[in-house]
């Protein structure tokens, strides 16, 4: 099948929140996001992720009705996966226990880089947060 464009990767995410304060202090504060783009009249910030953009968008702001998920809805994504670079991991469960973050799960598992751990958290909404290391076998396999 040919498609009329290349993939390039991920541009965003979007995570419904009802506290921004909350919201930006975790990804900026837990996982180092800088800052990214502001619409304050739809009551959404973005946070850089590496190359990509994780968009915050409050459903408590006006801006964001049409944001709000149904009340029969449920969650309509699993978890993001953010990818890193070589961490050490007895630090990285340091600095999540300093921010209070449970971490809910290690596991050695394949990504789009290959084989590698990952430890996987909640932001203070509820969304799966997988923070992925570089493959520890860049091909794949062990």
């Amino acid at each position: 099948m040919t498609v009329p464009f290349s993939l390039v990767g991920i541009d965003h995410v979007v995570f419904l929140v009802d506290d921004m304060p909350k919201a930006l202090r975790f990804y900026h504060e837990v996982l180092g996001c800088r800052p990214g783009y502001s619409y304050p009249a739809l009551g959404m910030e973005q946070v850089w992720c590496g190359a990509a953009l994780l968009v915050l968008w409050d459903v408590t702001h006006p801006g964001g009705n049409k944001a709000r998920p149904p009340v029969s809805g449920g969650r309509n994504v699993d978890h993001i996966c953010i990818a890193t670079g070589p961490f050490e991991h007895d630090a990285l469960r340091a600095h999540l226990a300093r921010h209070g973050v449970a971490i809910e799960r290690e596991a050695l598992h394949g990504g789009a880089r290959g084989m590698g751990h990952s430890f996987y958290v909640r932001d203070p909404f509820g969304n799966t947060i997988e923070i992925k290391g570089p493959a520890e076998y860049p091909d794949g396999r062990g």
